[in-house]
Parts: C-alpha cells; structure tokens; sequence
C-alpha cells in the first residue's frame, strides 16, 4: 500500500512557492502522488476539508515544473461545474507537460448552493459527469471532438481516471469509466463494505482503491488508522495533514512512520 498527500489548498495566505515546497518535500519523502481539492467558490469556513483556493489545474502545472516524479492528482474536480473541451484540454495538456504524471480525479459534486451561483444544474450532475467522461475519452482515444473537430495534444497513454465518491451510483461509475475510486471520510469498516461492493459490481474488473485519511494531531492513531484502511483493502491512503502550520513536520513523521 502506498502513501499518496493531499496538500492544504485551504488558506487564501498560502503561497505558491510553499504549495511547491511541499510538493517537493512529499516527492521527498517518498510519497506516491500529490493531490488538489477544487473548489469553484467553497462553502464557508473553507477549514481543513473543503479547499479550494487555488484552482488545481492550473495550480498543478506549476507544481508539475516544481517535481520530478511524483504523481499530480486532483481530488476531485468537480465535472460538472466545468466546460468538458476545456477539461480536456487543461488534463491533455498537464499530462504532457508532467510527463505524463497527471491523475485526472473527477466527481460529480454536492454543494448545491455552489451549482445555483455559477448557474449549473445540480439535478443532472451525474448525467453530466458521465457525459464529460465519455467526451473524455473519446477525445483521449481519437482525437476527434463530436462534430469532427481536431483533439490535441493526444495523451501518450491513458490519462488515469480517478472516481470520487461513496454512493453505489459512483461505485458503478468507477467500474464503468474509472481506472481508481476515491473514497471520502469513510471509517474503515465503511471503506471494507465500499470495497465488497466495487468487487461485487464488476468481479472480472480491478479499479485502484484508495481511502482519504485526516491527521492533524495523534500520529499513533493516525498509524493504526492507516494500518486498518490497509486490512480493509486500500491500495492507497491519501492523507491531509491538517492546518498548513506544521505542515511539512507531521508529513515527515507519518511517512517516517509508515515506511
């Protein structure tokens, strides 16, 4: 099981030198990927969940030229507040400029206040999630935009799709679309069911599981945490390490901890 950081995109006085900072340090310290949360306009208090700030799209092209060889992840981007050519683009063109390190993390989203500002549909999310995902990889796979328009640049390889979500309906969409799913603040026992589920939904298929940890003060439990997502069936933990003041420190400590 690997070790994957979700970085604290959660404080408008972060700035982008220290976001590349820990980005290098995770890369550092062994970690298998990065990860951004978005947010178009989060709820308030932004706090250690929501993030945000930083849209990570863009953000995440300044940390592909900040790394080497750490994976860049969003966590997730919230299809459907998006216009599905430019998410395309933006993922097509992070790839290329990584190295082909991008995870394209995707989710259908659930802050409706957030839908009714921008002016998107909150009742189809999921019907427009899966028509991005479609879009997606045709445009990946062919080059081709449904009116025939040309698709470039064509990703060296597939663009690893990441399903966010606990709900069956986002289940089935992992199997179906996902090369991972993400779970989000499931205990354990909870993510073990997920798991049986996803397995039971397409046997013949094996989707990355990964589970979302929070670690902000008890680096014991935290351990056993980690340790008990593993024996639930994570192929990976994806661990947010509170309050970006001493950031650096309990990402240190955890990893040295979990090595």
């Amino acid at each position: 099981m690997t070790r994957q950081a979700v970085l604290p995109n959660e404080s408008p006085d972060l700035t982008p030198r220290r976001l590349a900072d820990l980005a290098r340090l995770a890369e550092e310290l062994g970690y298998e990927s990065v990860w951004l949360p978005d947010h178009v306009l989060p709820p308030e208090p932004f706090g250690e969940v929501f993030g945000g700030v930083y849209e990570p799209l863009a953000t995440l092209g300044y940390l592909a030229a900040a790394t080497e060889r750490v994976q860049l992840g969003t966590s997730v981007v919230i299809a459907p507040l998006r216009e599905p050519y430019l998410l395309a683009k933006q993922a097509a063109t992070i790839d290329r400029l990584s190295g082909h390190r991008l995870i394209l993390g995707v989710g259908a989203g659930w802050n409706e206040p957030e839908f009714a500002e921008i002016g998107a549909d909150f009742s189809r999310r999921g019907a427009t999630l899966d028509d991005t995902l479609s879009l997606l990889d045709q445009l990946f796979t062919t080059g081709r935009g449904r009116a025939g328009g040309y698709f470039e640049p064509r990703p060296q390889g597939r663009i690893p799709i990441l399903v966010g979500g606990n709900s069956t309906v986002a289940l089935r969409r992992a199997v179906r679309a996902g090369d991972q799913w993400l779970s989000a603040g499931l205990s354990p026992e909870a993510f073990a069911e997920r798991v049986a589920t996803l397995t039971r939904l397409d046997p013949e298929r094996r989707v990355r599981r990964i589970a979302r940890q929070q670690f902000s003060k008890d680096l014991s439990a935290a351990v056993e945490t980690y340790r008990a997502y593993r024996e639930a069936g994570a192929d990976a933990v994806a661990v947010h390490f509170g309050s970006d003041d001493g950031y650096e420190e309990r990402m240190a400590a955890f990893a040295a901890a979990t090595a």
